[in-house]
């Protein structure tokens, strides 16, 4: 017997489409009204769009920036920094919190280390900042430190820009944490403080002057249960020390508080502490001045990525590099004629 005979399954046939990217158009426009209005989805597409290498996205960025550069400047930046396991971001949790649920918005900049080997960063904040994630006032945005020295992320001067013109008037960076070579954030914050913790004998030998001269105030973390004791003593110990210390801002003392993020104590200290700060600064025509001075570092700072950049892109550079590098391996040439041939 015969089977059944069909030529077709049931399902229409439909005519083989072939792929085609499209450009994608960037709503600036759209991005700079939601932003304003204080939107933190467009605010996290907008930091995103300032962080892209692609050439387009760039352009959109700047533009995006310059269309709300006019509603800048309104935030107290606190730039926070300490040894790993100093407790940062669970400082910035803790205080974070008080602000937010005081009425502030608080936007947290937080750096994660770049991998040299593969490039990549866990970007694990907003897992350490849970709750702090969740409330209506607050915004986190982890980044890559992407190779970058001093701790912080090339674009974080543009991202707290685009903080501010949210409405976030307080701006928290927390850096990388790597010891004295992190001092580029000094130049970007209005307050720099410095995390540390107990046991500060062997630590003060360790920090000498470099990163302590920069520090408007000192954090003794950790400043609970069984360690309370020693932390006040720790206290005393950078309160001397910072006594005999040029002054990190013109006219400021800084000094050294214990604080427990476990306990909440001394949260409320530090607060006054930076709300002191801005008003001798303000008092003394310093606040201004320093922001002037940021921006033509940030100016000068670009100036000098842009050279390198410009200066790789010429045709032939890469490989006249690469010959030189072989020379100075062989040791037919040294590091200053192989310098002087690249520019002669």
């Amino acid at each position: 017997m015969g089977g059944i005979t069909s030529s077709h399954d049931g399902l229409a046939a439909t005519a083989r489409k072939r792929f085609v990217k499209k450009g994608r158009e960037i709503p600036v426009e759209e991005l700079t009204e939601k932003i304003a209005s204080g939107s933190r989805l467009h605010l996290a597409k907008g930091i995103t769009l300032l962080e892209s290498i692609i050439l387009d996205d760039k352009v959109a960025g700047q533009q995006l920036l310059l269309n709300l550069l006019p509603k800048t400047g309104n935030s107290i930046r606190i730039g926070i920094t300490g040894v790993p396991g100093a407790g940062k971001s669970t400082f910035i949790e803790a205080f974070g919190l008080m602000l937010a649920n005081a009425g502030h918005k608080v936007a947290v900049l937080a750096i994660d280390p770049s991998s040299t080997v593969t490039g990549g960063s866990i970007l694990g904040d907003k897992t350490r900042m849970e709750e702090l994630a969740r409330h209506p006032n607050a915004f986190i945005r982890p980044s890559p430190s992407s190779g970058t020295l001093g701790g912080v992320h090339k674009k974080s001067r543009e991202t707290m820009l685009l903080c501010e013109a949210a409405g976030y008037d307080v701006i928290l960076i927390e850096t990388v944490g790597v010891g004295q070579s992190e001092t580029v954030v000094r130049g970007m914050v209005d307050y720099f403080m410095l995390l540390v913790l107990t046991g500060a004998g062997d630590e003060l030998q360790g920090m000498k002057k470099g990163i302590m001269e920069l520090a408007d105030g000192v954090v003794v973390h950790k400043a609970d249960g069984d360690n309370l004791r020693l932390a006040k003593k720790t206290v005393r110990e950078y309160r001397q020390l910072l006594h005999f210390l040029q002054p990190a801002s013109p006219g400021w003392t800084s000094t050294a508080l214990p604080v427990s993020s476990i306990k909440n104590t001394g949260l409320e200290e530090v607060w006054e502490m930076i709300v002191s700060f801005k008003e001798t600064m303000d008092g003394g025509g310093f606040w201004d001045e320093r922001r002037q001075s940021q921006t033509k570092d940030w100016f000068r700072s670009m100036i000098n990525d842009r050279l390198i950049d410009t200066f790789f892109a010429e045709p032939g550079k890469k490989e006249e590099v690469a010959e030189l590098e072989k020379a100075l391996v062989e040791g037919s040439l040294t590091v200053t004629s192989a310098v002087d041939r690249l520019f002669g």
